[in-house]
C-alpha cells in the first residue's frame, strides 16, 4: 500500500473521528443558570426537568443548577412549590450559557409539582396537601401521611398514639420521626420505646414534609419499619405575625412569629407559642404548653448554608385518663367522666441544633448536622384503678419518669456525575453519625394521687450509643432509575440496676446490615411505575436486649412495595400500591408493667389508593384509601388478630383558596371497626369525622376560625382491651376502655401580619 494511499486513509479516519466528537459534543449540551425568588434571594430544590429527555436536577444552597444533553428544541420546566411553573424552549443562545430564572410567588397549586423519578415522589403531591389546607397542630399534620392514624389518650400532653401499616406503633416504635433533621423518638423511653412527643414544633414554622413507608431507604435506620417523616421548618419568614385563637373549654392559644434580622445574606426569626385549655372532660385537664424558637439562617449565594436552631419546649396537664365502657353504661360516669382524674404529667424539651451544607463544586456537596437536646419526662397513670389493689386504699397509679440528655451528628457526601455517552447519570451519597442518649433515673413507680411514692418497680440509668454508615447509589439510564443501598447500624446497650443492693451493670452490643434495592421506571412524563424492597429491624429497648441477653434483639423486617403514580394532566394525580412486610419478632418493653413482652412473627399485606385533583385554582380536592391485612403468623387462625392493627382507613378533603379573600378546608378522617384482642372477641369501634376552617383576609388581618368534629360525633379517640376492676366490684372485667374523642369543638381566630 502507498504513501498516498494511506495518507488518504488516515485522512478518513481522522475526518470520521471529528465528525464523531462534533456529533456527540452537539448532543452533550449544556445548560445551566441560577435560580431566584422576586428579592433576588437563591431558591434551595428548586425542580429543573427537562420534558424531551425527561432528565431532572435541582438548585443547590445557590440556587445554581445544571442539566447536561441538552438540545435545541428541548422543554425545560422549573416547577417549585408556591411559585409560578416556568418553561423554556431551549435555543442556540441558551446552550452551553448561564441563564438566571426569578421564580414568582403564586397560589399553592397541584400544576406545579412536576412527576420525576424520584423514590418518594409521592411527598411532593401531599405537600399540595400540607400547603393547601395548613395544619392545626404540629401533630395533625402526621394525618397527612395517606394511612397514618393518630389518637390522643392523655389529656393532649402525651405523645399520640401511631397507626400505620397494621402496626399499632404506639407512640412511635416503628416509625422514624425527624424535624431539620433533629430525631424526635425517644429510645429506651419510660413510656415505651421510640416515644415521639411531636409537641415542641410550632405548627405555623413547618414549611413541608417528606414521608416515606417500609424500610427502603439507606440513610434511615433505627425506627424505620412501617416508614419515617420528615419535617422541614421554615429557614425565614416572609413577614411578621401574631395571633390569638380562642374557643371553648376555656381554650386559648397564641403565636407570635417575628423577623429579627434581615440582610442579603442572613436572616433570624423568633417564634412562640402558648396553649391554655381545660378540654372537654368533667375534670378540667388544666393543660399549659409554651414553645419557643430561634432561627439563624446564613446563604453566602455561593456555596454555603448555615441554620442554627434554638429552641425551648414545656407542657403540663391533668388527665381523666382511659374509662371503662361498663362505667358509661352503668351511668356510673359520663363519657367525659374519670375513675381517677389525678392522672397527668409534665415534661420539657430543649434542644441546640446546627445544620451546614458545603457545595464543594456544581456536582459534588457536603451536608453536616449536630445536636444536643435536654429533655425530662413526668407521667401518671391508672390503666387498672383497683386490679393491683387489694386494699381498696391506694388504687393502681404508676408514675413514669425520666430525665436525658441526646447528643448525635451526621456528615452526608453527595455526587453526582455522568457516565457512558451522557443519558446516564449517577449519583452516590456516602453518610455516617452517631446518636447518643444518657438516659438518668428511668422509673416505674406505685404512687397515690401523685404525691406519695409506694413501691419502685424499675428503676435505673441507660446509656445507648447508635453509629451508622451508609452508601447510597442512584442510577439513572434513560427511563430507568435504579437506587441501590447498604446501611450498617451498630448499638451498644448499657443498663444500670438501681434497684439491686449491690452495682449491677449489664451490657450488650449488636450490629445490623440492612439492603435495599428500589427501581423506578418512568413509562412517561405522566406515568411512573416503581418496585422497592428492604431489609430493616424493629427497634428494641435496652432493657429489652439486657434481658435477653442480646439475642433477637434487632428482629429483621423484610419489606416490599410494587405501584405507580399516574399524571395524566397538570390538575390530576392518582396513586396505586401493593404492598408487604414481613417481622421476625416483635419483642416488646412494656413501660406499664417493667415486663418484656414477645409476640411472635407477623406478616402484613395491604394496599394503597389515591388521588389529588384541582378542579379549578381556587378549589383542590384529595383522598387516599388504605387496606391492610395483619396476622400473627404462629397463633392459630381465628387467634392471630393483631390487636388494635387498623384494616381500612381513609383520609381526604377539599380546600378553597383565595376566593375574594376566603380560604379554608373541609377535611375527614375514617377508620372501621378493628379487633381489639386477638381473636376478635372485642372490637375496637370505628369512627368518621369531619373538620371545618374558613378564614378570610382583609388587608393585613385575618379573621377565622376553627371547627373539630363538625357534626359532633361520638366517637373513641383511643381504645385498649384492658382487665380493670372498679372499687365497688369483687371480679375484674376485661373490655374496651377507651378515651373519649373531642366533641364538637369551635375555636375563633385572628392574625396580623407586618
Amino acid at each position: 500500500m502507498g504513501k498516498v494511499t494511506k495518507f488518504k486513509i488516515m485522512k478518513k479516519y481522522i475526518l470520521f473521528f471529528i465528525i464523531l466528537n462534533t456529533a456527540f459534543t452537539i448532543s452533550a449540551h449544556e445548560f445551566s443558570g441560577t435560580i431566584v425568588d422576586q428579592n433576588n434571594a437563591p431558591l434551595d430544590g428548586v425542580g429543573v426537568f427537562n420534558k424531551t429527555t425527561k432528565n431532572y436536577t435541582y438548585s443547590n444552597v445557590s440556587g445554581y443548577f445544571e442539566l447536561d444533553d441538552i438540545s435545541v428544541g428541548d422543554l425545560i420546566v422549573f416547577n417549585y412549590l408556591g411559585f409560578k411553573t416556568q418553561e423554556i424552549t431551549i435555543d442556540n443562545s441558551q446552550l452551553d450559557s448561564n441563564i438566571k430564572i426569578t421564580m414568582i410567588e403564586a397560589a399553592v397549586s397541584l400544576d406545579q409539582v412536576t412527576l420525576v423519578s424520584n423514590v418518594n415522589a409521592l411527598s411532593q403531591f401531599v405537600n399540595v396537601d400540607v400547603k393547601a389546607n395548613p395544619v392545626k397542630s404540629s401533630q395533625e399534620i402526621l394525618r397527612k401521611i395517606p394511612g397514618l392514624i393518630i389518637g390522643q389518650h392523655a389529656g393532649g400532653g402525651k405523645a399520640e398514639q401511631i397507626f400505620l401499616r397494621g402496626f399499632d406503633i404506639d407512640h412511635g416504635t416503628d416509625i422514624s420521626i425527624n424535624v431539620d433533621g433533629l430525631p424526635v423518638n425517644m429510645v429506651s423511653h419510660a413510656h415505651g420505646q421510640g416515644y415521639a412527643d411531636m409537641h415542641f414544633i410550632i405548627p405555623e414554622t413547618i414549611d413541608n414534609i417528606d414521608f416515606g413507608k417500609g424500610a427502603y431507604y439507606a440513610n434511615k435506620g433505627n425506627f424505620n419499619t412501617a416508614g419515617y417523616v420528615d419535617l422541614k421548618t421554615k429557614k425565614k419568614l416572609s413577614n411578621s405575625q401574631v395571633s390569638l385563637e380562642a374557643g371553648i373549654f376555656n381554650t386559648i392559644r397564641t403565636v407570635g412569629m417575628f423577623k429579627v434580622a434581615e440582610g442579603e445574606k442572613s436572616n433570624a426569626y423568633l417564634a412562640s407559642e402558648l396553649v391554655l385549655t381545660d378540654g372537654a372532660f368533667d375534670s378540667p385537664q388544666n393543660f399549659n404548653r409554651l414553645n419557643l424558637m430561634g432561627r439563624y439562617n446564613f446563604n453566602n449565594q455561593e456555596d454555603q448554608d448555615l441554620s442554627i436552631t434554638l429552641s425551648h419546649f414545656q407542657s403540663k396537664w391533668d388527665a381523666s385518663g382511659q374509662i371503662p365502657q361498663r362505667a358509661v353504661d352503668q351511668g356510673l360516669i359520663g363519657r367525659f367522666g374519670a375513675i381517677d382524674d389525678t392522672e397527668g404529667g409534665n415534661t420539657s424539651r430543649s434542644n441546640f441544633l446546627v445544620n451546614h451544607i458545603k457545595q464543594l463544586d456544581e456536582h459534588s456537596s457536603i451536608t453536616s448536622k449536630a445536636f444536643i437536646s435536654k429533655y425530662d419526662f413526668e407521667l401518671f397513670s391508672n390503666f387498672t384503678f383497683f386490679l393491683d389493689d387489694p386494699t381498696n386504699t391506694n388504687g393502681d397509679q404508676i408514675r413514669q419518669k425520666e430525665n436525658r440528655t441526646i447528643i448525635g451528628a451526621e456528615t452526608v457526601y453527595n455526587q453526582s456525575f455522568h457516565i457512558g455517552d451522557h443519558d446516564s447519570q449517577l449519583n452516590y451519597q456516602a453518610g455516617f453519625g452517631f446518636r447518643y442518649d444518657d438516659v438518668n433515673d428511668v422509673q416505674l413507680s406505685r404512687t397515690k394521687n401523685r404525691q406519695e411514692l409506694l413501691e419502685r418497680l424499675a428503676f435505673g440509668n441507660i446509656d445507648e450509643l447508635n453509629g451508622f454508615g451508609y452508601i447510597n447509589l442512584s442510577y439513572k439510564k434513560n427511563k430507568w432509575t435504579i437506587n441501590p443501598g447498604l446501611r450498617l447500624d451498630y448499638f451498644k446497650f448499657d443498663y444500670v440496676n438501681l434497684l439491686t443492693e449491690t452495682y449491677d451493670s449489664q451490657s450488650e452490643n449488636k450490629v445490623f446490615v440492612g439492603p435495599k434495592l428500589n427501581a423506578i421506571y418512568a413509562a412517561s412524563d405522566k406515568l411512573q411505575l416503581f418496585a422497592k424492597t428492604g431489609i430493616g429491624y424493629h427497634s428494641n429497648d435496652t432493657r429489652v436486649v439486657v434481658a435477653n441477653n442480646g439475642k433477637e434483639i434487632l428482629p429483621a423486617a423484610y419489606s416490599a412495595d410494587l405501584g405507580t403514580i399516574f399524571k395524566p394532566s397538570n390538575k390530576l394525580v392518582v396513586n396505586a400500591g401493593l404492598w408487604s412486610l414481613f417481622l421476625d419478632q416483635e419483642f416488646v418493653y412494656v413501660g406499664d408493667a417493667a415486663i418484656v413482652e414477645p409476640s411472635g412473627k407477623s406478616r402484613r399485606v395491604g394496599a394503597d389508593l389515591g388521588f389529588r385533583y384541582q378542579l379549578t385554582d381556587w378549589l383542590y380536592t384529595n383522598a387516599d384509601v388504605n387496606y391492610t391485612l395483619a396476622r400473627s403468623i404462629d397463633e392459630p387462625e381465628g387467634q392471630d388478630f393483631i390487636p388494635l392493627a387498623p384494616d381500612f382507613t381513609s383520609s381526604g378533603g377539599l380546600s378553597i383558596t383565595d376566593i375574594g379573600n376566603l380560604s379554608g378546608g373541609l377535611s375527614y378522617r375514617y377508620i372501621k371497626n378493628r379487633p381489639a384482642n386477638e381473636d376478635n372477641s372485642i372490637v375496637a369501634e370505628g369512627y368518621f369525622i369531619t373538620d371545618l376552617n374558613l378564614s378570610y383576609a382583609y388587608k393585613n388581618w385575618n379573621f377565622g376560625f376553627i371547627i373539630e368534629n363538625l357534626f359532633d360525633s361520638e366517637w373513641n379517640e383511643t381504645q385498649f382491651a384492658t382487665e380493670s376492676r372498679l372499687i365497688s366490684e369483687t371480679q375484674s372485667v376485661e373490655e374496651i376502655h377507651f378515651t373519649p374523642g373531642t366533641p364538637f369543638y369551635l375555636r375563633g381566630k385572628i392574625t396580623v401580619t407586618f
